[in-house]
């Protein structure tokens, strides 16, 4: 062999181990070096550090099957289907909600941090801990959604702020159900005010024809993400579209869940 030869192949596979550390190096780092609690601040090799994740997300919390309202109580084991007296009385046009907690500081920081600041590896950690709490709620998983989909942004918004933190929180999710997620499922078709700005009349009728169902949904069970359902004027707006196209059943897949009057 000459020395160009062997030159020439000693400096492809040089460039091959170089290109390959490259890749490997953030998953090393991540995996040698600790992370900042997402809370409090503190050194931690997850995204909230110890401490942060007893304090503030095991409150164990008996809620609406259908719309994650806080109840009376804490959980219970078992699969019994509690309801609010407002689902009770008017049942939403959804069939389930799953929330992680409720709308309360600092868990509103991480909601925030994600919509607001691009701290997109929280988004990771919602879809992780709302598949696990589907998975304690529901032993069976024929009754996973066929596809999950994230509420939709306005495509002025979503050019505004350059990604859909809804979408972001579904991708994992799906991928930890193992089930498929479709970012093109639903469209917003009105650029609508922001929801925080308006009572539940106002949010209702802001959103009533705001959405378009974009794919074949008849006979499907569509799960919906979004960071935080407040009145839920939102997801009653898409679970209406969905229903009226044919979808068999609807579950929102909420992280926070802002407590009813």
């Amino acid at each position: 062999m000459s020395f160009r030869a062997f030159s020439s192949s000693s400096v492809s596979r040089c460039t091959r181990f170089v290109r390959g550390l490259h890749s490997a190096w953030p998953h090393v780092v991540h995996a040698v070096l600790p992370n900042l609690c997402a809370l409090c601040g503190n050194l931690s090799h997850k995204t909230l550090c110890a401490g942060c994740d007893e304090a503030y997300w095991n409150e164990g919390r008996l809620r609406c099957t259908a719309c994650a309202a806080p109840l009376p109580g804490t959980q219970r084991a078992g699969r019994a289907h509690y309801r609010c007296a407002d689902c009770v009385g008017e049942p939403p046009p959804f069939d389930a909600t799953f929330a992680l907690a409720d709308y309360r500081a600092p868990l509103d920081a991480l909601a925030l941090g994600l919509k607001f600041r691009a701290r997109l590896m929280l988004a990771h950690e919602f879809a992780q801990r709302l598949a696990c709490l589907a998975e304690d709620s529901q032993a069976d998983a024929s009754e996973w959604p066929d596809v999950i989909s994230p509420v939709p942004l306005a495509s002025k918004r979503l050019a505004e702020r350059g990604y859909n933190q809804a979408w972001q929180i579904a991708k994992p999710l799906a991928r930890a159900l193992n089930v498929r997620s479709d970012a093109t499922l639903l469209h917003r078709t009105v650029h609508t005010a922001p929801q925080s700005r308006l009572d539940l009349d106002a949010r209702r009728l802001n959103v009533g024809r705001a959405f378009l169902v974009a794919k074949p949904v008849q006979g499907l069970h569509v799960g919906i993400v979004d960071d935080v359902m407040t009145t839920g004027a939102t997801l009653e707006a898409l679970a209406r579209t969905l229903k009226a196209a044919g979808a068999r059943r609807v579950t929102n897949f909420v992280v926070l869940r802002t407590p009813k009057n």
